[in-house]
């Protein structure tokens, strides 16, 4: 893992980009600290971390105030990294099915998800591996938001993973509904009952079928992109309840 810059943001959030075998990532760590940070791993949108680094940041300074480092992965395919074919196919035929008003098919799921968590996750891991021994990282650590199937597979593979706050707004393909019965960690999961893109039936489906003995369904009235700020709260204090060496919720 190779540092590019370590700027100060207005708050004192260190800010550091990086490269991971040239995969772009983020690393963030709060002001000051008088013990390790427990890190959580923020799974950004398939949008490209260009766009999605306003968002992502907000997201980074509230749980640094709170005592978290994070840190952030681009995801294959996305930003400047190469494109993948099989899924701009099946991403054009996504937005067939929906703009025809149409379900969409197991196979154009599979196809635009199963490649992405195949290659996702290694590379989470990977990063997991760069992360935890810094000075200030502490672990084991959480993962929260972003594609949903990714968050599955990596709570299922990763023991380092100790808590995941997930949101269900992705499609998720029926094999991941198996790996979900096999989760065990606490989960928390935020649902927006009005997501245009996500079926709602499916998103309890899967909640029902996370293998958790603590797990807990948070949904709020709105759209994909109407999460209020207080859901971001609600899950830094389920974090700081699962990660140790936290100040958060104290």
């Amino acid at each position: 893992m190779q540092f590019t810059s370590e700027p100060r943001l207005d708050d004192g959030v260190l800010e550091r980009p990086f490269a991971l075998d040239e995969i772009p990532g983020f690393l963030w760590t709060p002001a000051s600290a008088s013990r390790p940070a427990p890190l959580i791993l923020l799974g950004p949108p398939p949008l490209g971390l260009g766009r999605a680094y306003p968002r992502l940041a907000a997201r980074a300074r509230n749980a640094a105030a709170q005592g978290f480092a994070t840190a952030t992965l681009e995801l294959p395919g996305s930003g400047d990294r190469p494109r993948r074919p099989a899924a701009e196919q099946a991403r054009a035929g996504l937005r067939r099915a929906l703009e025809a008003g149409e379900p969409v098919s197991d196979e154009i799921i599979d196809a635009l998800v199963l490649p992405l968590v195949e290659e996702a996750v290694p590379e989470w891991r990977a990063a997991l591996d760069a992360l935890l021994p810094l000075p200030g990282i502490g672990g084991p650590a959480g993962y929260s938001g972003g594609v949903i199937s990714i968050g599955i597979r990596l709570a299922v593979v990763e023991p380092r993973i100790a808590a995941a706050a997930l949101f269900a707004g992705s499609l998720v393909p029926r094999a991941l509904f198996e790996e979900a019965r096999r989760v065990t960690v606490p989960l928390h999961v935020l649902l927006q009952w009005d997501d245009e893109g996500n079926d709602r039936q499916a998103a309890l489906d899967l909640f029902d079928a996370f293998g958790s003995e603590e797990k807990s369904l948070h949904a709020n009235m709105g759209g994909h992109t109407g999460v209020p700020r207080f859901a971001d709260d609600a899950a830094l204090a389920f974090f700081g309840r699962h990660l140790p060496s936290s100040s958060a919720g104290v």
